[in-house]
């Protein structure tokens, strides 16, 4: 398709629909990216609460990352193949429902296998996020939105370590998981009533 007619598909989405699919676009990575800085922060404190072993722990780190990497291509072709919005659901659900597993996890074995869950969500998330962008924003604005993402990102990332040392110190690091429910939710909601399959 030429610039021009891409242009005009996307152009006949409002600003309420494209404003919209920022923010969940945004709120649905911040998800990705501040559990994934935050994890390095809390590990000593799931270290302890669930006797967990170094090379438990690097599980721990590594499982999500591996899903995420291998998966990420295939959540991008199922996207292109089932609807960008309806994918980028499903990986939120996904991610929530692995997050809540990972912080009522009271053994190294579950943990690990929610983690392994959160990459699965992760890899349907977080291509169905920039795919949503590309979608609604037109070629003479999508570099702007993509831009606006990758600096919200980058601001998420870095508020991870800072949110996990807090949480850890009040004896809480399980809701760095939990804290990903109500953002779902909301990002969720957003997203059934006002973005257009």
């Amino acid at each position: 398709m030429t610039d021009d007619g891409d242009k005009g598909q996307t152009e006949e989405y409002s600003q309420a629909t494209r404003r919209a699919v920022m923010f969940t676009s945004v709120l649905a990575s911040s998800m990705a990216f501040i559990d994934a800085t935050a994890l390095n922060v809390i590990l000593p404190a799931i270290q302890s609460d669930l006797n967990a072993s170094g090379s438990h722990l690097l599980w721990i780190l590594n499982a999500y990352a591996l899903v995420l990497s291998a998966l990420l291509i295939v959540g991008g072709s199922l996207g292109d193949r089932f609807g960008c919005k309806r994918i980028f659901m499903y990986g939120i659900a996904v991610f929530t429902v692995a997050s809540v597993m990972c912080g009522m996890t009271n053994g190294i074995l579950p943990m690990i296998a929610a983690r392994v869950l959160q990459g699965v969500g992760g890899a349907l998330m977080i291509p169905g996020s920039l795919a949503m962008i590309t979608e609604f924003y037109s070629p003479a604005h999508r570099g702007k939105a993509i831009a606006t993402w990758t600096l919200f990102s980058v601001i998420t990332s870095s508020i991870g370590p800072i949110l996990g040392g807090v949480l850890s110190e009040m004896g809480w690091w399980r809701g760095v998981f939990f804290l990903n429910v109500p953002l779902a939710l909301i990002a969720l909601v957003v997203l059934y009533r006002n973005v257009p399959r």
